[in-house]
């Protein structure tokens, strides 16, 4: 297994960049600073989640909204599990236009 610069297996950062959602997409993007990979994860977990969050946030100020809360969080657990399972398992498996934005961001992002 290749380390990284935070002392963890690559697989292990990358699936643990999802395990709080974007709040540990940020704390990894912020300790890891060489592995694309990882710094790839942290990013798409921050977009998909924070995406998710605010959406969550608009749909309960409206009436109309409440009923969309649940299929929101059923897609919130989904890509959770879908997400930490594929990292864990080694792969950088990107989702459809958030991975994009993620990878685009993640380059873009030098801290």
């Amino acid at each position: 297994m290749n380390k990284t610069s935070t002392g963890l297996d690559k697989n292990i950062a990358s699936g643990l960049c999802y395990v709080f959602g974007w709040v540990s997409g940020l704390i990894f993007l912020l300790i890891e600073k060489e592995d694309k990979e990882i710094r790839f994860h942290a990013m798409q977990s921050i977009v998909v989640f924070g995406g998710l969050n605010i959406a969550h946030i608009v749909l309960s100020i409206s009436v109309i909204g409440l009923p969309l809360i649940p299929l929101v969080g059923v897609i919130g657990l989904v890509l959770w599990i879908l997400l930490m399972v594929k990292s864990f398992q080694g792969e950088q498996y990107k989702l459809p236009y958030a991975g994009d934005l993620a990878e685009k961001w993640v380059s873009d992002v030098k801290l």
